[in-house]
């Protein structure tokens, strides 16, 4: 089985056959750990990045099509995307964000210390927040919430939302577009009162 070739490797992987994986994961683990550490710094974080691959080389249902490019280059861009989510994840958690849904508005703590004025301020980004919202659809709303605040890559969206990458991209950017604009407008707005 060492002699076969990636692709090879690939469809007995997809057949479930555990030791294709593990010749597999003796050829590409340290070039998955070694661009994981390079863009992490983190080595117990490059480690489950490399762990987090193979799993999704053994459950995912995507092919790896040889017409289409260098296995390495397949491989190197599903590490990519697993650490760039990795990425996001530790900054929502280092940041303490939380969504911006107009019905999540109202669960934003305000701080019990905070001044007249703080909670005046606190209260005016949640209403200009409130009215930028407005202007986006259900579907927009949606789509901001699970990109940047429950972490879906665009090609976990486009799968879920059965949608070309594409169009989820295009989607993204418009619904940003509009948000930007009246978050804009009601900045302008505020500061002119």
């Amino acid at each position: 089985m060492q002699n076969l070739s990636d692709y090879e490797l690939m469809l007995l992987i997809r057949s479930k056959r555990q030791a294709a994986l593990s010749i597999l994961y003796d050829r590409y683990a340290s070039l998955i750990y070694s661009f994981a550490w390079k863009a992490l710094k983190d080595e117990p974080a490059a480690r489950d990045i490399v762990q987090s691959v193979f799993m999704r080389l053994w459950t995912t249902e995507s092919e790896y099509d040889p017409g289409k490019g260098r296995f390495t280059s397949w491989l190197l861009t599903i590490t990519r995307n697993i650490t760039t989510d990795w990425l996001r994840k530790q900054r929502r958690d280092k940041a303490g964000l939380v969504p911006y849904v107009p019905e999540e508005l109202e669960r934003i703590p305000d701080a019990n210390t905070a001044s007249p004025e703080e909670r005046a301020e606190r209260e005016s980004v949640k209403e200009q927040i409130r009215s930028a919202y407005c202007h986006l659809s259900k579907q927009q709303i949606m789509l901001l919430e699970h990109f940047y605040w429950q972490g879906y890559s665009l090609s976990e969206l486009a799968a879920i939302y059965n949608q070309p990458l594409g169009t989820v991209k295009n989607r993204l950017h418009q619904a940003l577009k509009i948000l930007r604009r009246h978050l804009l407008a009601e900045e302008r707005e505020y500061d002119a009162r």
